[in-house]
Order: structure tokens, then sequence, then C-alpha cells
């Protein structure tokens, strides 16, 4: 049975390795990715660009309904706040 010490010089060892094999494996994967792009002529918008029809998200949505009583406001989007859920909509239109 292994001691401790001579575990934690094999999971050294071990980690070194895998740190190696990650870099030449990474090196390996850039060149044929490069290689592809080279003999296809691609551009970084080719590569990464969005699908056509997709909206870009984070902007922000402007409100849909209000409550006159308390002036809160609702885009109309996700779950309903509990003033406006179940009623008619229609009148809380902005």
């Amino acid at each position: 049975m292994s001691s401790y010490k001579d575990l934690l010089a094999q999971r050294e060892h071990l980690d070194k390795q895998i740190k190696e094999a990650i870099a030449r494996e990474k090196a390996d994967g850039i060149a044929k990715a490069k290689a592809i792009i080279e003999q296809y002529g691609l551009s970084a918008s080719d590569l990464f660009s969005r699908k056509a029809g997709l909206k870009s998200g984070g902007g922000k949505v402007a409100p849909k309904y209000r409550n006159s009583s308390t002036g809160e406001t609702w885009t109309g989007r996700g779950k309903a706040p509990k003033w406006i859920d179940g009623k008619d909509r229609s009148n809380y239109l902005i």
C-alpha cells in the first residue's frame, strides 16, 4: 500500500502530465482550426455571427400595463403581478 507522501508525489506528477497534455491538445486544436479557416477563407464574422432573426438580448422592454392606484407597471412578460393576475388586462393597458 502506498503512503500518503507517495500518493501526493504521484498526484503532482499526474497534474504535470495533465497540464502538458492539455497544452499539447489545445495547440493541436488551434492548428487544425487555423488550417480550416485558411482553407475556406473564413472570417471572425463567419464563425461568430448571430443567426438571422435572433434579437440581441439584454434590452429593456417598455411597460405595457399600469396599476393606476399604485403606479406599478408590468411589461406583460413573465409571471403576472398579483394586481393584474386573473383580471381583465385591457383595463390596465398604457
